[in-house]
């Protein structure tokens, strides 16, 4: 038992150590704002198109960082998500093809 608790620990260091160098970009207004993460849900770059940056409102700005931040998030979710059910499918071995 106490093998699968360290196997399991191994595992889980193993797909945050993957979502590290997975990246996601989550965009606004047609790709003029982009956000981009990690899939472990960590945001290592915001870009901004200087044309538009230069006419927007602060109000707009602000509501379009959300936007594109939360593009990013339900990006790197989805494939953490993916990659905790290959793990378990793996680690529990199908359960009889249940999973």
């Amino acid at each position: 038992m106490f093998d699968k608790l360290v196997e399991a620990r191994q595992k889980a260091e193993e797909i945050k150590r993957r979502l590290d160098n997975i990246t996601v970009v989550g965009e606004a207004e047609g790709g003029l704002i982009k956000v981009t993460a990690t899939a472990n849900k960590e945001v290592i770059d915001v870009g901004i198109d200087p044309a538009f940056l230069a006419n927007a409102g602060k109000e707009e700005l602000e509501e379009l960082l959300v936007v594109a931040v939360n593009n990013a998030m339900k990006q790197a979710e989805n494939i953490s998500q993916a990659e905790m059910q290959g793990a378990a499918k793996d680690m529990l071995g199908g359960l009889g093809g249940l999973l």
